[in-house]
């Protein structure tokens, strides 16, 4: 009986999760808090950068979902380390942000012709369009997770939509540059394969940036 090969592109997105983890820990304003302002569309900038990045490494949306799995994970991770519930708008609501921009990217760059996405300016067309479906999925977090989304003071105004301008204008930019730093990720391990250099410690690589990005934020939760 045949089995599938282990694909060669997990490592690569494990290292990508456990760096966009760090950076939700690291560049967020608080979990116990609501999002401050446009906090929510900067980090969906960053969030675009490393589902593309995940994109651009495996091809695949199971490597957008695995990474997309792992900040999840890690922002559980954060928000035990915290106190918080999990079910929380502070913990719940972030973790809907992720999905909700990995399946926009998804859905907007299968929709991209691929000549259109090879160009740079399809790339950021497409990156603006997912950030801009993104921002527009995020009010629906009320009926996912029973928390509603964070407003503008004095509004009605999801801070997802009245920040919208800098989510897409951030993504435009953050998604060509993910799908390049992916790619480039992509032919190192492939090169690094080809010759032989695929060590022990290349192996133990992934686990040990997962590990690395755990203990960093403890450490930001403890001096914080």
């Amino acid at each position: 009986m045949s089995t599938k090969p282990f694909p060669k592109w997990i490592p690569q997105v494990i290292v990508l999760g456990a760096v966009w983890g760090l950076a939700e820990a690291a560049l967020g304003l608080g979990l116990g808090k609501c999002a401050a302002l446009a906090s929510g569309s900067i980090m969906t900038g960053v969030a675009l950068f490393f589902i593309a990045a995940s994109w651009a490494v495996s091809q695949s949306a199971a490597g957008v979902a695995l990474a997309v799995a792992l900040v999840s994970l890690i922002k559980m991770f954060d928000a035990l380390l915290l106190s918080l519930p999990l079910g929380g708008g502070a913990v719940a609501n972030p973790i809907f942000a992720f999905w909700a921009e990995g399946l926009a990217f998804l859905v907007v760059f299968a929709l991209l012709q691929q000549s259109l996405s090879a160009k740079l300016a399809g790339r950021a067309a497409g990156g603006a369009l997912a950030g801009l479906a993104a921002v527009n999925l995020f009010p629906l977090v009320k009926f996912a997770t029973g928390n509603p989304a964070c407003v503008f003071p004095g509004t009605q105004i999801p801070l997802s939509l009245y920040y919208a301008p800098i989510a897409v204008a951030l993504s435009a930019a953050t998604a060509p540059l993910g799908l390049w730093a992916g790619a480039r990720l992509a032919r190192a391990a492939e090169r690094a394969a080809a010759l032989g250099r695929l060590t022990a410690a290349g192996r133990l690589a992934s686990p040990a940036a997962l590990i690395l990005a755990l203990l960093l934020i403890m450490f930001i939760r403890y001096i914080g």
